[in-house]
């Protein structure tokens, strides 16, 4: 680089410096030809007089080199920005004209160079931080999203370049543009460490005082800050290396701007701030391995350390609409302090430090045309925003990182993310449930659409509903999405079940008035013989008088005399066997257990008996013996029409086998709930979980937990802790499906 009188001894260095560090960032994407060539350009351009500093003495070669340096580092190598950056301020002085840059270095960076020219414009024309206008206006010049991206690495530059600027006001007014409006920008594509830096220099420059306050104590606690994350880390380390996990660990102070808006919204003091740090676990994995050894490594930690529910976050089922990915949870660390640990893979980290970069490396766009489709789908959400507004414009800018997904709002300007191909009906059954199913159109973007509609991103839906709605079959044709789909066919079956009901009640009444108990097993014999795959299908017919019920009776009652089997299956217990005890004093009974020899038995599966529980045998036609709890639904049936098949039985005083049993738990759709749930049952001794199975619904959840236990009394010491779980509203048993 030339040197004359045109760069201070500082620049001079700084020149020095960041060219090499450019230079060997860029070969992967920029040739050694270019790059001298760009070099010679540069030098002439100096020499010649057409670099010039700007009104505000900023030297416009350090700014550019700092700027290509910022994208390297910061965002990821892209040939066409780099090349931009560093050709823009001699297009812009007249040395190189833009075609002389399309001829020798591509259309495409003659293309950004124009747009970086439009958008810069605007500086001339207006003071950016005064117009209300200026974020529309910089969105409608901005034809190509990249150079969004460059102004923001700009501006990062520029922030740094003043810090010892004179003139106060010039600095003033650079750090608010950056606070409102380019900060908001590097979220919005994912580019935290830019947004953190923004925000934070942002701060030094509009609040010196509040800066140097939260810095200087953050650096007096900094030895006692790291003395307990290392303390933190160590056991959490240790675990995890155990596992077999490749992984690192650290910990990573918040940043001052971010500690400053905790001080003002908990208007509290700074050492009153008890998460001034978070520890992130980054995870060296497999991509179809990320989500399982995410949630593996929450496991341990969570066990090692009481989480705290509420400040759960999880970006890892739905990754934030800038693609951010990972799973946030805070947890009582040594000492009671709480302590933000992020999980996440290299992957996601390097999402979460790139943004938009890394999704074009992760998805695979590497021709022109690709990204060119992708840009052209961000335009359209631009132009969907309308003329709202800028606050209204901001709120819509942001960026379809995926291909098949497109992102929607609420009137409220909540943000929705739904597959692409999702229509209207699908969107509000996304809301609610009982939204869905009431659902009759909607307004989009202010006009009035059909369920049917197919949704784009950008949309702002109002969803229009009607009392007298009720779910169609033909909806199940309309829903794209797989979770409309199963919600409709809820909504469908409940309507059934409720019609099934009152056909089940009807039959019961008429078995009531003969006098008749209606037998479940006879019951399903019977409807399988008139040809229903389901009962279900069965009451419906037979709710809608398509069954003659006498005729139901006359069959029931010939399937009955018929058979002479007992009717309800069983799970077979692993090795168990009985045998009978003689006593001239008392009746026959069966003694049985882990440690008794004999005759084979089974344990039924209607009411599943397990060590310690009151029991009876039950003698069926093929000569096996079934084992009931005398509570069993089926135990007054049994009693009152086979009395004669039925034996006394008892356990025997050895305890053998585990014993299998359900557990069905209803509690408040809260998150946590199943971790802390699940937390009490790995902690109680000889006690394994075998399988859960969930189910939420208008804000509760009802749960089937399938564990082994040993015996009565280690089932309802788990029942009563269970009961304890906050949310938690009722565990019962049941059966084992």
């Amino acid at each position: 680089m030339p040197e004359k009188n045109y760069f201070t001894p500082e620049e001079k260095e700084n020149v020095k410096l960041v060219y090499r560090q450019l230079l060997f960032h860029s070969k992967p994407v920029i040739s050694v030809n270019d790059f001298n060539r760009m070099r010679s350009l540069i030098s002439e351009a100096v020499q010649t007089g057409h670099y010039q500093r700007n009104k505000q003495g900023l030297n416009p070669v350090v700014r550019n080199l700092n700027t290509a340096l910022i994208l390297c580092d910061r965002v990821g190598l892209e040939r066409s920005m780099l090349i931009s950056v560093l050709l823009f301020n001699l297009v812009v002085s007249e040395f190189l004209s833009i075609e002389a840059v399309e001829k020798e270095f591509g259309s495409d960076i003659a293309q950004l160079i124009r747009g970086l020219i439009k958008s810069n414009s605007l500086y001339a024309k207006q003071a950016a931080v005064e117009s209300e206008n200026f974020r529309k206006l910089l969105l409608s010049f901005a034809e190509d999203i990249r150079v969004i991206i460059i102004m923001i690495a700009d501006r990062l530059c520029v922030m740094k370049m003043i810090n010892h600027h004179p003139n106060e006001k010039y600095r003033y007014d650079v750090a608010c543009e950056a606070s409102y409006l380019y900060a908001p920008l590097a979220h919005r594509l994912g580019l935290y460490s830019i947004k953190s830096e923004l925000e934070d220099l942002s701060l030094k420059y509009t609040n010196r005082e509040i800066y140097d306050q939260i810095a200087h104590k953050l650096n007096e606690t900094k030895r006692s800050r790291d003395q307990y994350i290392t303390e933190f880390i160590q056991p959490v380390k240790e675990k995890l290396e155990a596992e077999g996990l490749n992984f690192e660990i650290k910990g990573r102070t918040k940043s001052i701007f971010s500690i400053w808006n905790k001080m003002k919204k908990q208007k509290a003091d700074l050492e009153d701030i008890y998460d001034l740090f978070a520890i992130r676990v980054i995870l060296d994995t497999p991509l179809n391995q990320e989500k399982a050894d995410c949630w593996k490594v929450y496991s341990i930690i969570t066990d090692m350390y009481q989480p705290n529910p509420k400040r759960m976050k999880d970006w890892l089922s739905i990754p934030k609409s800038n693609g951010y990915e990972s799973l946030h949870i805070t947890v009582l660390g040594p000492g009671q302090r709480w302590v933000e640990v992020q999980i996440r893979t290299h992957r996601m980290d390097e999402i979460a430090e790139r943004g938009l970069a890394a999704h074009w490396k992760y998805k695979g766009i590497k021709s022109e045309s690709g990204l060119d489709d992708w840009m052209n789908n961000v335009r359209e959400v631009l132009e969907a925003a309308g003329n709202g507004g800028a606050l209204e414009l901001m709120r819509d800018f942001k960026m379809d990182l995926y291909d098949k997904e497109v992102f929607v709002f609420t009137p409220k300007g909540d943000l929705y993310k739904l597959p692409l191909g999702a229509t209207l009906l699908d969107f509000a059954f996304l809301i609610h449930t009982g939204i869905g199913c009431k659902c009759v159109g909607g307004r989009v973007n202010g006009k009035i659409e059909t369920i049917k509609y197919k949704l784009k991103s950008g949309d702002t839906i109002e969803v229009l509903t009607s009392p007298n709605q009720s779910p169609k079959q033909d909806w199940l044709n309309i829903a794209a999405t797989s979770k409309g789909r199963v919600k409709i066919k809820q909504a469908l079956n409940e309507q059934q079940n409720k019609a099934a009901e009152y056909g089940k009640e009807l039959l019961q009444r008429r078995f009531k008035n003969r006098k008749m108990e209606m037998e479940d097993g006879v019951m399903m014999k019977l409807i399988k013989k008139m040809g229903y795959k389901t009962a279900t299908d069965f009451y419906n017919e037979l709710a809608s008088d398509h069954i003659d019920v006498n005729r139901v009776i006359e069959l029931y009652l010939e399937i009955d005399r018929k058979e002479s089997g007992e009717t309800y299956e069983a799970r077979t217990a692993e090795e168990f066997t009985l045998q009978h005890e003689h006593d001239e004093t008392k009746e026959d009974e069966l003694i049985i257990g882990g440690d008794v020899k004999g005759i084979d038995y089974k344990l039924a599966k209607c009411c599943n008996p397990i060590f310690g529980d009151d029991i009876f045998g039950f003698v069926s036609t093929e000569g096996t013996i079934k084992i009931h709890r005398k509570d069993c639904p089926n135990a007054r049936h049994i009693y009152n029409r086979y009395r004669y098949r039925v034996v006394n039985a008892r356990w025997s005083g050895k305890m053998g086998s585990k014993y299998i049993t359900v557990l069905r738990v209803v509690g408040n759709d809260d998150i946590g709930i199943v971790t802390n749930i699940t937390s009490i049952i790995s902690k109680e001794k000889n006690t394994h979980m075998r399988g859960i199975s969930i189910d939420s619904n208008d804000g509760l959840f009802q749960g089937h937990i399938t564990v082994a236990v040993d015996d009565t009394s280690s089932l309802n010491s788990l029942i009563k802790k269970l009961k304890t779980v906050k949310g938690v509203k009722d565990v019962q048993r049941g059966s084992v499906n």
